[in-house]
C-alpha cells in the first residue's frame, strides 16, 4: 500500500475536446474541457484545426484542472494521456505536452488506451461495478462489447464489423438534413415522436455489430418517400428520428443481453458518447429491471470525451505498474493491448 495519497494529472486530446482532470486516489478532484465549435461549420471534425484548437487550449485547461482541485503542481505522482486511437495531430499535441511535463517533473508518463478510459468512467462514481462485469462502448468510432475481469484485464468480445452506432446516427441526421453533431439532435427529436417505421435489422452471427445495412435502409426508405412526397421528412421528422434511435438501441441491447446470457455476468454498464442519449438510457435501464441486471451508467460529463476517465485510468494503471516512457507515441488505430 501507498502511505501517502496518489495524485494524477490526465491529459485526453484525441478528439476535438481539450480536457485535463486531477485524480487523487481514485477520486476525481476536478474535470476541465474546452469544447471546439468551430467544426459545426464543415459538418464533422476537421483534423488539422483541431491540432490547432489543442495547441491553443492545453495551457488554460490544465492550469484551471490543477487549480480547481487545490494543488500544486509539486504534489504530482505521474501524468496520464491518451495515446490511441484518436486523431494524430490531436493525440500529438496532448502527449507532446504530457512528455514535457513529465520530464520538467521528473514524475512518471501513463500511456492510456481511449477506449480502455471509457470502460473505466463507470468506476469513477460509487457504487461502482463489482468484477468481472460487462461494459457496452458505444462512441462515434467505436461500438464494442468488452468483458472486464479486472482494472487493467479487459477482452473485447464483440464489436461493429463496419460502420459504430455513433456514426450510424451521426449520417442518418445528415440524411434528415440535420446539422453536424446529428445524433444529439436525434435523440432530441425523437423524444416528440413514435418509432412508426421500420428499417432493417442486420443478422449478424455472435456477439458482432454492423450498422451500414441500416443506413442504406434508411436512405433507400427516405429517397422513395421523397420521390412520392418531397415534404416527407419534414413532415414527419419526430417519428423518423424515433424510428431511427430505436432500431439502432435495439440493435445494440440484443447483443448486450446475448453477451449476458453466453457469460453469465449480470453487472452491466455502458459507455462512451452515445451512452448520453436518452434513448438509449432509458431501454438500457428497463432491459436491466426485466433482467434483473445489476446495471451502471456514468454521469453525462463521463460520457462523452473527457480527461475524468483517463485520470481513473490512470491510477489503476499507477497502482499497478504500468507506466511508459518518453519515447511513446500517439497511434490514431491501436489495438487493445491491455491484458
Amino acid at each position: 500500500m501507498h502511505s501517502r495519497p496518489v495524485t494524477i494529472l490526465a491529459i485526453e486530446s484525441s478528439c476535438d475536446e481539450t480536457s485535463a482532470s486531477v485524480c487523487r486516489n481514485g477520486t476525481i478532484l476536478s474535470n476541465t474541457i474546452a469544447t471546439q465549435e468551430i467544426h459545426r461549420l464543415y459538418g464533422g471534425v476537421v483534423p488539422e484545426l483541431a491540432s490547432r484548437a489543442h495547441m491553443q487550449h492545453i495551457v488554460p485547461v490544465v492550469s484551471a484542472a490543477i487549480e480547481k482541485a487545490g494543488i500544486e503542481l509539486n504534489e504530482l505522482d505521474a501524468i496520464a494521456c491518451t495515446t490511441a486511437p484518436g486523431l494524430i495531430g490531436a493525440l500529438l499535441v496532448g502527449t507532446g505536452f504530457a512528455k514535457s511535463l513529465s520530464l520538467s517533473l521528473n514524475i512518471p508518463i501513463i500511456a492510456v488506451h481511449h477506449m480502455k478510459a471509457h470502460v473505466l468512467a463507470n468506476l469513477i462514481q460509487k457504487p461502482a461495478p463489482s468484477f468481472p462485469f460487462l461494459c457496452l462502448t458505444v462512441s462515434g468510432g467505436h461500438t464494442q462489447i468488452v468483458k472486464c475481469i479486472g482494472p487493467n484485464e479487459m477482452e473485447v468480445i464483440g464489436e461493429t464489423i463496419d460502420d459504430a452506432a455513433g456514426e450510424a446516427f451521426d449520417k442518418s441526421a445528415k440524411l434528415l438534413g440535420l446539422p453536424y453533431p446529428g445524433g444529439p439532435l436525434i435523440d432530441k427529436l425523437a423524444a416528440d415522436g413514435k418509432p412508426v417505421f421500420s428499417f432493417a435489422e442486420p443478422q449478424i452471427p455472435g456477439l458482432d455489430f454492423s450498422f451500414s445495412g441500416v443506413k442504406t435502409s434508411i436512405l433507400y426508405f427516405l429517397r422513395d418517400k421523397v420521390k412520392q412526397n418531397p415534404d416527407f421528412i419534414q413532415q414527419n421528422l419526430p417519428d423518423l428520428a424515433s424510428s431511427i434511435q430505436e432500431r439502432i438501441i435495439q440493435i445494440l441491447l440484443k447483443k448486450l443481453k446475448r453477451a449476458s446470457a453466453e457469460t453469465g455476468i449480470r453487472e452491466i454498464c455502458i459507455a462512451g458518447g452515445v451512452s448520453a442519449n436518452s434513448g438509449l438510457r432509458k431501454a438500457f435501464a428497463e432491459l436491466g429491471e426485466k433482467l434483473n441486471w445489476n446495471i451502471f451508467i456514468p454521469e453525462f460529463q463521463y460520457c462523452t470525451d473527457n480527461a475524468a476517465m483517463i485520470a481513473i485510468t490512470g491510477y489503476y494503471q499507477y497502482m499497478d505498474g504500468l507506466f511508459s516512457n518518453l519515447s511513446l507515441t500517439p497511434s490514431a488505430r491501436a489495438e487493445w493491448n491491455i491484458n
